[in-house]
């Protein structure tokens, strides 16, 4: 007469089992999902640095091309590179379009890219691949005074702190990373530093002081 109930209780036994497994997944898939970092970068002075590049690599980063929103573009406009510091994945072909109404030629001697590009007019474009990573020095053969950096980058968290210093980087997996900052006046090897951090919110802000030349 006993086994009947234990036997009616059992598939309720089983059921409340699963419920609890799978809610037990749902919370590691939710402590695994993808975070997002601020950086802000500030200045010995506590002042912030703006167009600083800052990267983000983790054991855990996605496989596939690395993309980024902006265009793989470096203009010559009003005797300037513009924008000043681009970042560009590494692989990429970007392109030099002269806007200028005088010639230019733009030239690197930086180890992640040593390249020339012979004498091109206004409203013509010159490319170049840069498979290296690394930061690479722009200038131009007839005006000394231009000067323009491509950060080329292997990792798809990578961008440009604006005006605040600040940065955020998204969809960044969770676990140990380096967290890399570059900037051309940046008083270290290579002009950037690298720290440790570990990724462990869905939210999750650092403050990073450098000393600027």
């Amino acid at each position: 007469m006993l086994a009947r109930p234990f036997s009616l209780l059992r598939p309720v036994a089983l059921a409340l089992s699963s419920l609890v497994a799978a809610a037990g997944l749902g919370l590691a898939a939710r402590a695994a999902a993808p975070a997002s970092l601020s950086v802000q970068v500030v200045d010995a002075a506590g002042l912030p640095v703006r167009d600083a590049v800052v990267e983000l690599r983790s054991l855990r980063a996605p496989a596939g091309p690395i993309r980024f929103p902006w265009k793989m573009g470096m203009v010559q406009k009003d005797r300037q590179f513009l924008p000043g510091t681009l970042i560009v994945a590494r692989g990429s072909t970007v392109a030099f379009p002269n806007l200028d109404n005088v010639r230019h030629s733009i030239y690197s001697f930086s180890k992640a890219a040593r390249f020339e590009i012979e004498l091109y007019g206004r409203d013509q474009t010159r490319t170049h691949t840069f498979p290296v990573a690394g930061s690479v020095k722009l200038g131009c053969n007839i005006h000394d005074e231009m000067r323009g950096y491509i950060r080329v980058t292997d990792t798809p968290f990578a961008a440009k702190t604006d005006h605040n210093g600040f940065v955020t980087l998204t969809g960044v997996p969770q676990g140990a990373a380096r967290l890399t900052v570059w900037h051309p006046q940046l008083r270290a090897p290579g002009n950037e530093i690298t720290s440790a951090v570990t990724i462990s919110g869905a939210a999750q802000t650092e403050r990073l002081k450098v000393s600027l030349r």
